[in-house]
C-alpha cells in the first residue's frame, strides 16, 4: 500500500477540508522527505501537508475527512 501526500488547504470549518494530492510513495521515508520539503517552502502560506497511509487516494480522502474527537489533556500535560 502506497503513501500519499495530501496539500490541505484551510477550509471555511473544521468540517470542510480542501483536500489535494500530491504525490504517492512507496516508502514513507520518501513520502516524509518530500511532505518535509513542501511544508518548508508554503511555510507562510498556511496550507498543511499530511502523509497518510491508504490503500488508494479514495480510502486516503476519506481518512482525512473523518473527524476525530480531541484528546483530553490532564493537568501535568499542559
Amino acid at each position: 500500500m502506497p503513501y500519499f501526500v495530501y496539500k490541505i488547504a484551510p477550509g471555511i470549518s473544521k468540517i470542510v477540508k480542501n483536500l489535494e494530492q500530491m504525490d504517492d510513495f512507496e516508502k514513507f521515508k520518501d513520502a516524509k522527505n518530500y511532505a518535509k520539503e513542501q511544508r518548508q517552502q508554503d511555510s507562510e502560506s498556511g496550507y498543511t501537508y499530511k502523509v497518510i497511509f491508504a490503500e488508494n487516494n479514495i480510502e486516503a480522502e476519506e481518512k482525512l475527512q473523518e473527524q476525530r474527537e480531541e484528546t483530553i489533556l490532564r493537568e501535568w500535560e499542559k
